[in-house]
């Protein structure tokens, strides 16, 4: 599945949410559904702005990806493993967005990523900018990692359905 089909997928998932349900937290430490579509759309962006930065990159890097950047993009996404941030980039998502609220960002998500699909082939696979945990990407790679984030919180979406369908 391509990475727009996937945002769509996640979208036409809203539909089934009630505004309870997106904002259901079901025990301290753990965020609601609509925690974890903010915080994709919020990384999605930080994603696309490093895609942006490498375009105007003023040269190339020679560095590369660190030990688990390179088993990152070996595999093709994130291990089924729940990552835990540092406390300091770890702030709860917002917790307050209605449904259309998300709807709206996912379909500017989507657009964004639609003009940068085209511009990203043409940036100099050898301008990067640095990735805190996976090291030195280039732009296809920022952009490769929004869908890799996307597709790796569907687990956890399942989970917080459960836990939703328990309460």
């Amino acid at each position: 599945m391509n990475d727009l089909k996937l945002l769509e997928t996640y979208k036409s998932f809203l539909q089934n949410y009630s505004l309870d349900q997106l904002r259901y937290i079901p025990e301290q430490g753990v965020w609601s559904i609509g925690q974890m579509y903010n915080h994709l759309i919020v990384v999605a962006h930080e994603y696309l702005d490093s895609v942006e930065a490498c375009a105007l990159a003023d040269g190339e890097q020679k560095q590369g990806k660190t030990e688990f950047g390179e088993y990152l993009f070996n595999i093709g996404g994130f291990p089924p493993i729940k990552i835990q941030l540092p406390p300091e980039l770890n702030t709860p998502p917002v917790n307050t967005k209605m449904k259309e609220d998300i709807i709206r960002e996912l379909d500017q998500l989507m657009k964004r990523m639609k003009k940068l699909k085209m511009k990203v082939v043409d940036i100099n696979p050898h301008y990067k900018v640095e990735h805190g945990g996976f090291g030195w990407l280039n732009a296809q790679e920022w952009f490769d990692l929004v869908g890799m984030h996307f597709r790796h919180r569907l687990r956890q979406k399942y989970e917080l359905e459960e836990a939703w369908a328990r309460s």
